[in-house]
């Protein structure tokens, strides 16, 4: 059939063109809005369009224009349950703004795997986890890509990084007086060997408070983020009587707490052990687990990262602190 494309590849402009019977330009401007182009050449192209399934090729489009509608996320530990909640919601308000994402797992990339987020011309490029490799930044910089750090360490000096912090000194005060409260007397805090500037942050906050109490602090620095470092952190924590209350930096590993401690060595939480956690991850609620955590508001962390998305590529870098609250559970009385 006249226009019929060749199988395997893409439909073209230029097969629309043929079928429509106009100028490959004319194609252009029918999918341009604001362009000239005639109702009738308009109805013909879209016609054929649809017979076709053309779809325009956007990356192609980006290349002659000023800003990009890609944004480039970068992100690790993705099954982390706190996170898929990031992307999911960072992912709806950027198609709602007419703008699509482009993921790359940090935890599978070099400095170098993740740059190629710059080869699609992306508009900006959002860190969730992991420290921003310097090479990526100086990258970005160059090009004029903005950054977008969340709960990241403070990128160096010159580049074109907004940060939005959550605030995990005042979470890491929190915490601990919430156990304080709860009566708790020998506590322990799960930081994990990931040692992330957020999370060392918290840890630093909650040892301060319950030390300042008159108390010791037992910490548990090892493993990835993860559940299993919960579980094995809480093997080891409650091998001998004592603790009765510890702090996971993140929900993930206070879940991994808050399961060995009730099915494998049998406490009963809040009988005899309180557990607390940092993120208010969607699963913290579910009814099995019934974790009290410290919320970084996912909906505001959405917010303040579409904002620095949507600024001005010269626009100056900007510091956004996001409160943390306590949310009430049944894993501390």
């Amino acid at each position: 059939m006249s226009g019929e494309k060749p199988a395997g590849r893409f439909v073209s402009a230029a097969d629309v063109a043929r079928r429509a019977g106009v100028s490959r330009s004319a194609v252009s401007r029918a999918f341009t809005p604001g362009a000239q182009v005639s109702e009738t050449a308009r109805s013909r192209i879209l016609e054929a369009a649809d017979e076709l399934g053309y779809r325009v090729n956007r990356l192609a489009r980006t290349l002659h224009q000023a800003r990009s509608d890609l944004v480039g996320i970068v992100g690790g530990n993705l099954g982390n349950p706190y996170i898929s909640a990031q992307l999911e919601a960072l992912s709806a308000g950027l198609q709602s703004r007419g703008l699509q994402c482009l993921l790359m797992n940090s935890a599978q990339g070099s400095a170098g795997d993740l740059a190629r987020l710059l080869d699609y011309r992306v508009r900006t490029v959002v860190v969730l986890s992991g420290a921003a490799p310097d090479e990526l930044i100086r990258l970005c910089t160059r090009n004029g890509a903005r950054m977008v750090l969340i709960n990241r360490p403070a990128p160096p000096e010159g580049s074109r990084a907004d940060l939005i912090l959550a605030d995990s000194t005042e979470g890491g005060r929190l915490a601990a007086r919430r156990l304080l409260a709860a009566g708790c007397r020998r506590v322990a805090v799960v930081i994990s060997g990931s040692r992330t500037s957020a999370k060392l942050e918290r840890a630093r906050a909650f040892c301060a408070e319950i030390e300042g109490a008159g108390l010791p602090v037992t910490r548990w620095a090892e493993g990835a983020n993860s559940y299993d470092t919960g579980c094995e952190a809480a093997r080891a924590l409650l091998a001998e009587p004592g603790i009765d209350g510890i702090f996971g930096v993140t929900d993930e590993i206070a879940l991994g707490v808050l399961n060995t401690a009730r099915f494998e060595l049998g406490r009963s939480v809040p009988g005899e052990l309180s557990v607390i956690g940092f993120d208010d991850a969607p699963v913290s609620n579910w009814a099995s687990h019934g974790l009290t955590t410290i919320r970084q508001s996912l909906s505001a962390l959405t917010r303040a990262t579409l904002e620095a998305i949507e600024r001005p590529a010269d626009a100056a870098p900007t510091r956004v602190r996001i409160p943390v609250t306590l949310i009430e559970r049944s894993s501390v009385p």
